[in-house]
């Protein structure tokens, strides 16, 4: 546990922070940064990590805490990710993981979604898709000072365009 911990802090993967919940070391918090460029730009998310007894034997339990639009992510935060279920390997580590989960924010698996609508409608209406991830991000994921900058951005434009 100790080289996970001193592994998140000195090399993070990009966009990603954990840390144990105060002294429990088997239960985890961690957050996502959405990537510049993504429908998950300036979205937080925060995600909660459980580790079995057996961890690093058997994988961890990681669901997001904050709601995303994402065909491979279920409503109650559970992630459809190979690698927390048949590819585990005691060779993997909690950065790594989180590693998988942000790559799959921006490459998602419409073929074997959790929730069928969204993996249909990311495969018929791509733009449809994309502004429906945009807007959960900014509702649910926006951190609170971000959204405020954005609002008042958004009054200045209206200011300088009349």
């Amino acid at each position: 546990m100790q080289r996970e911990i001193k592994e998140m802090k000195l090399d993070p993967p990009p966009n990603c922070k954990a840390a144990p919940k105060g002294d429990n070391l088997y239960e985890w918090t961690a957050t996502i940064l959405g990537i510049t460029g993504s429908v998950y730009e300036g979205g937080v998310f925060h995600l909660d990590i459980l580790l079995p007894i057996s961890y690093p034997f058997d994988p961890p339990m990681v669901r997001f805490v904050t709601k995303i639009y994402h065909c491979n992510v279920s409503r109650s935060g559970k992630i459809c990710l190979d690698t927390l279920y048949d590819e585990w390997s005691p060779a993997l580590s909690i950065s790594k993981v989180l590693l998988s989960i942000s790559l799959l924010m921006n490459q998602c698996n419409p073929y074997s979604p959790l929730e069928a609508k969204i993996g249909k409608l990311y495969l018929l209406n791509r733009k449809e898709h994309d502004y429906q991830a945009r807007l959960w991000t900014k509702r649910y994921a926006l951190h609170k000072r971000i959204a405020l900058h954005c609002i008042a951005l958004h009054y200045i434009l209206i200011i300088i365009s009349t």
